[in-house]
């Protein structure tokens, strides 16, 4: 695998190698973050409050839009008095009525299953707000039923368009009284997504800027994401993601205590240095054919530069259970055992918006420089909506 460690510290360079604008993109996150509260508010979310408190929130999106519901989700958390659920497929859940929230959101406005799901709220009366892109068949659905309706700012590659899906999604919640995170969380989260675009921004060099070192720990490695709490779950879905369409990059995603508790494995198998080579059990006495077959995977690891795993564990000690805080300190014991690599990420701020902002900003600067690094072109992965992925 080929990594141009050099081009990340030559701006030149990488302005001319970053076709989608993907770093000023990434960079905006803040102005998104206000912009959309702001217009939320315009479009008069606040007026879904006026029934009073919802039975249930469902959240409608699907492809690069659903991530939107997650963030929602990971913020309220599990002090929500209601039941934030996620809805990606058409329609809507059989139980949803009028005294239930519909929340739909699309990057494209065409999304078949947002659009079903949008009709059956309109049908059975529930309270429903939208956001998609203006002159949509989403949006003529949304002036049909009279509901509130958030335009999307100017298009800009999906991925990096996250913050206008979601907060719109958190001013509906915060009116609703759903979560408690108001405007000063939001700004917050925007001024540590600007302290985040200062850090990371091209200009400032690897060894000081840690999205740059952070795509360098990824670069070669298959990187095994796991999150501590349900805030860097999302997290680390939204990290996978970023790798997948910027880069073209494969990556596993897991959580404590599960799924990680089964992809501990993977740390002795093939991708791990299994304490002698994939086929030995660690303390195991191998025979002669399993001596061969380690012997053979030690072989290729040298002459050939065989991936690696790398464990990125993404930390949030402000949420994180006493016994998924031992359940890591273990994991990166057991990492080292096996010679995985492992780079702990920390979450950071007071309320849970700011630090899911701490960990996503980090994760799509250095998701952008990935795919630089490695010579992609981003713009391959983006174009896997003109197949209806991305909506």
């Amino acid at each position: 695998m080929n990594v141009d460690e050099p081009l990340l510290d030559d701006t030149r360079r990488l302005e001319a190698a970053d076709t989608l604008n993907l770093l000023p993109n990434t960079a905006s996150a803040a102005r998104q973050v206000r912009e959309s509260w702001r217009l939320a508010q315009e479009a008069g979310v606040g007026s879904l409050a006026a029934d009073g408190r919802p039975r249930a929130v469902v959240v409608v999106g699907v492809g690069a839009s659903a991530l939107a519901g997650d963030v929602l989700d990971a913020v309220a958390g599990q002090a929500a008095p209601v039941p934030v659920i996620a809805h990606r497929r058409h329609g809507l859940p059989g139980w949803a009525g009028v005294a239930d929230v519909v929340l739909a959101v699309s990057v494209s406005g065409t999304s078949a299953e947002t659009l079903s799901a949008v009709e059956e709220a309109h049908r059975r009366g529930c309270r429903l707000a939208v956001v998609g892109p203006v002159d949509s068949p989403l949006s003529h659905l949304a002036e049909l039923a009279r509901a509130p309706f958030v335009a999307l700012p100017d298009a800009r590659p999906a991925h990096t368009g996250l913050w206008s899906l979601a907060v719109p999604l958190l001013a509906a919640a915060a009116a609703l009284g759903v979560h408690r995170e108001g405007e000063a969380a939001i700004e917050a989260a925007a001024v540590r997504l600007e302290a985040l675009a200062t850090r990371c921004r091209p200009t400032s060099e690897s060894f000081v800027n840690p999205a740059k070192t952070l795509a360098l720990e990824l670069a070669g490695a298959l990187p095994l994401w796991w999150g501590t709490t349900r805030l860097t779950e999302v997290a680390a879905t939204r990290a996978a993601g970023v790798l997948a369409v910027n880069a073209g990059y494969p990556a596993l995603v897991g959580a404590l205590p599960h799924p990680a508790e089964e992809q501990v494995a993977l740390f002795r198998g093939a991708f791990g240095s299994g304490n002698g080579g994939p086929g030995s059990a660690a303390g195991g006495d191998g025979g002669g054919d399993a001596d061969d077959l380690a012997d053979f995977f030690r072989d290729r690891v040298e002459d050939e530069a065989v991936v690696r795993l790398r464990l990125i564990l993404l930390r949030d000690p402000a949420g994180e259970h006493p016994e998924i805080t031992r359940a890591a300190e273990r994991a990166v014991l057991l990492a080292g055992e096996h010679g995985v690599g492992v780079t702990e990420l920390r979450a950071e701020g007071a309320a849970p918006l700011e630090r899911l902002a701490s960990l996503i900003g980090l994760i799509d600067f250095a998701g952008s420089y990935v795919a630089l690094a490695l010579g992609v072109d981003p713009g391959a992965g983006l174009r896997l909506r003109e197949l209806g992925t991305a909506r």
